[in-house]
C-alpha cells in the first residue's frame, strides 16, 4: 500500500486548523464528556459450526476491561429489541447523545424502533483494475445476495476503485440498489482502506445493527489511510465488517491477514472464493450470520480508562463451554459532543 506524505501532511493540518482555540476565547474547565450506550452485535454457534438459537439476555455475560457490565437491550435474529432496563447507567454524563458512533443514546421508543428493524447493509464493491476478469460474475453474486436481503431493512449500494462512488445512498428500494450493481465499470488503481473509512462513518450515522460487505478482488495500492485505523474505527462505531476476497488477493500474504484481522476484530468474517460458485456461498454465510445475529447493548459503568477498552462476551453455564461466541474487541470512547455549562460544542475527533 502506497503512502502519499503530502496529502498525510495536508490531512494532518486540517486537523490541527479545526481544534485551535482562537487567542482570547473563553476558557471553561466545567467540560463534561457524554458516553451513551454501547451496542454489539454477537454470533454465537456451536463446536460443529451450527448456529445457537435461543439464548436469553441472562446466558450472556458481558465484560468491559474486566467490569462486569448489564445489558441494557435485546434481540435475537430479526426479533424487536426489547429494554431491559428502566433507568440509563451513562459512563460520565447523564445528557444523551446522538453524536458517538457506536455509542447510542437511551432506550428509547425510537432507538428501540431503529433496533427492532433488519441490518442496515452497506456492500462496497472493488472495481478497481483488478476486477477485469470475472466482473459480471461478481455482479450476478452481489445482486443475487441483495435479492435474498429479505429481513434487511435498507441496502446501501458503494463502489470503488481510487475514489468511493456512492452507486446507491441507503433505501429499502431493492430495484435501486440493483440498478446501481449493473452501472458498474471497472477501472483505477484500487483505495479500498480509504473507501472502506468513509463507507463505515456513513454507516456510523445511522441506529441499529450496522454491517459492511465489501468484495474485493486484490491489494490496495492507492489508500492514504492504513488499515489499522479502519479497523479500529469499525470497532468504535459497532460495525461489523464482512470481506468476500477472490484468490487474487489471497495470493497477498499481507491482504489475506489484514482482511483476518480486520473481520475478526469487527465480529465479522473473512471469505476467499477460488470461483463464482464460491462467491455466491459466501455471500449465502453472510446472509445467514446476518438472521442469526443477537443484538445486545448496555451503558458502560463508571471507567477511568479513556483509551482502548477490551469487550469480551461469554456463555453463562457449562453447556456451553465448546460454544464459539463473536463479536467485536473493543471500542475507544470518541465522544464528538463536548458540552461545557453554558455552549455546546462539537469536537472533531471522528468527522460525521
Amino acid at each position: 500500500m502506497s503512502r502519499n506524505p503530502f496529502l498525510s501532511t495536508v490531512v494532518f493540518l486540517s486537523f490541527l486548523l479545526a481544534n485551535v482555540r482562537p487567542a482570547g476565547a473563553q476558557q471553561n474547565p466545567n467540560i463534561h464528556v457524554v458516553v451513551n450506550m454501547v451496542q454489539l452485535n454477537v454470533a454465537v454457534t456451536d463446536k460443529s459450526g451450527n448456529y445457537v438459537t435461543g439464548l436469553k439476555p441472562q446466558d450472556f455475560a458481558i465484560r468491559e476491561d474486566g467490569i462486569v457490565e448489564k445489558p441494557a437491550t435485546f434481540a435475537e435474529g430479526n426479533q424487536p429489541a426489547r429494554s431491559l432496563t428502566d433507568t440509563p447507567q451513562p459512563d460520565v454524563a447523564t445528557t444523551p447523545s446522538n453524536d458517538v458512533p457506536g455509542q447510542i443514546d437511551e432506550a428509547t421508543p425510537e432507538t428501540l424502533a431503529a433496533l427492532a428493524n433488519g441490518a442496515l447493509v452497506y456492500i462496497l464493491f472493488d472495481t478497481s483494475n483488478y476486477m477485469y476478469r470475472g466482473f459480471v460474475f461478481a455482479q450476478d453474486a452481489i445482486s443475487d445476495f441483495i435479492r435474498s436481503l429479505e429481513r434487511a431493512d435498507k441496502i446501501a449500494f458503494y463502489s470503488y476503485s481510487r475514489d468511493l462512488n456512492r452507486a446507491s445512498i441507503l433505501t429499502a428500494d431493492r430495484s435501486q440498489v440493483l440498478r446501481a450493481v449493473r452501472s458498474t465499470v471497472a477501472g483505477d488503481e484500487a483505495a479500498l482502506y480509504n473507501a472502506l473509512l468513509l463507507t463505515l462513518k456513513d454507516a456510523a450515522k445511522n441506529k441499529g445493527r450496522k454491517v459492511v460487505v465489501v468484495f474485493s478482488n486484490g491489494p490496495d495500492n492507492s489508500s492514504v489511510v492504513p488499515p489499522e485505523d479502519v479497523a479500529e474505527f469499525a470497532q468504535d462505531a459497532g460495525v461489523s465488517v464482512y470481506m468476500i476476497s477472490t484468490q487474487t488477493a489471497k495470493l497477498e500474504p499481507v491482504s489475506t491477514a489484514v482482511f483476518d484481522r480486520m473481520t475478526a476484530a469487527t465480529g465479522g468474517k473473512a471469505y476467499f472464493a477460488k470461483d463464482w460458485k464460491d462467491e455466491q456461498t459466501a455471500f449465502a454465510s453472510i446472509r445467514d450470520d446476518l438472521d442469526h445475529l443477537y443484538s445486545l447493548s448496555y451503558y458502560p459503568k463508571p471507567n477511568p480508562n479513556g483509551g482502548w477498552r477490551a469487550i469480551t462476551v461469554e456463555l453463562v453455564g457449562d453447556r456451553y463451554k465448546k460454544c464459539k461466541v463473536r463479536t467485536r474487541k473493543g471500542y475507544r470512547p470518541r465522544p464528538s459532543r463536548f458540552l461545557t455549562d453554558n455552549n455546546p460544542t462539537v469536537g472533531g475527533l471522528i468527522p460525521q
